[in-house]
């Protein structure tokens, strides 16, 4: 049986805006990944984590060869996977991606990244790992101990209140991440949306991304974009903006028309239509 893991692209997949938190060192990466750092390197394969603990960081235990059988079915994906081979989804630890993802709101991913960064340095420990320093993500109840003028000094600006507010709810154990793994779709995602800050976009990205949803679909501008630019035949893209019942009811035309995989097929989607629009990833 060959090894799983040798058909991962880690560069393409860390460049693919799921995760924010990385270093690259020539060949290696370091993803912090909450209470965690994880060590990828290419060639040859190998994977390290700060914890010693063996982590499925790239989703290595999907039947990826099955995934990409049943989303290629579609020509646009297909060209993407061909075009991408050994893009991934990862699997990160929900809070450190429930922040990111909050944080993430009308902004672009150098500034995302710079402001986790700052997060990290103010609340997040300092770690050595491979002979090079890291700061930790933040644990829930540091981040909800946090004053408002604390988080704005990370250049959070109003999504200070909305990770305060949403840091203080998960501490308090009123989302509890390991339940959501295992609740349907439509349930997760009801108990997200309670969370500050979190609208449907944001809750498809932490479901998809930390919480096992493969049939979420994050609709994004990009993603909005792509729908017009791909299937307008298909789907009915007339407004910019979504409501709750319209996000809803292209989410199910989505998953009818994708697949169970829709996650995937999103993912590769979203990677090419930003690399064709040649937007940087750093």
């Amino acid at each position: 049986m060959p090894d799983s893991r040798t058909n991962i692209n880690i560069r393409e997949t860390i460049n693919s805006g799921q995760v924010f938190l990385w270093e690259n060192y020539g060949d290696d990466w370091f993803v912090i990944d909450g209470q965690d750092i994880i060590m990828a390197s290419q060639t040859p394969f190998e994977i390290l984590t700060f914890s010693k603990t063996r982590k499925k960081f790239f989703r290595e235990d999907d039947d990826y060869q099955k995934i990409l059988k049943n989303i290629t079915r579609d020509k646009i994906v297909k060209k993407a996977v061909n075009r991408y081979s050994g893009l991934r989804l990862t699997r990160q630890n929900p809070f450190q991606c429930c922040i990111s993802f909050i944080v993430s709101a009308n902004s672009n991913i150098p500034n995302i990244r710079m402001r986790l960064q700052k997060l990290s340095r103010k609340f997040g420990k300092k770690t050595r790992f491979q002979k090079k320093d890291f700061f930790l993500f933040p644990e829930p109840k540091s981040l909800a101990n946090a004053t408002l003028e604390e988080l704005k000094a990370c250049k959070l600006g109003y999504r200070a209140k909305y990770v305060l507010d949403a840091s203080r709810a998960i501490a308090s154990g009123k989302i509890d991440f390991e339940e959501l793994k295992k609740v349907s779709y439509h349930e997760c995602k009801e108990l997200l949306l309670k969370l500050p800050g979190i609208g449907d976009k944001v809750a498809d990205c932490v479901m998809l991304f930390s919480l096992e949803k493969l049939n979420a679909f994050p609709l994004d501008t990009w993603m909005l974009k792509i729908l017009q630019k791909y299937y307008s035949d298909n789907f009915s893209m007339n407004k910019k903006t979504l409501s709750k019942k319209k996000y809803e009811n292209i989410h199910q035309s989505i998953l009818e028309y994708f697949g169970t995989y829709v996650g995937y097929s999103q993912q590769f989607l979203y990677k090419m239509e930003r690399d064709l629009n040649e937007k940087k990833w750093l």
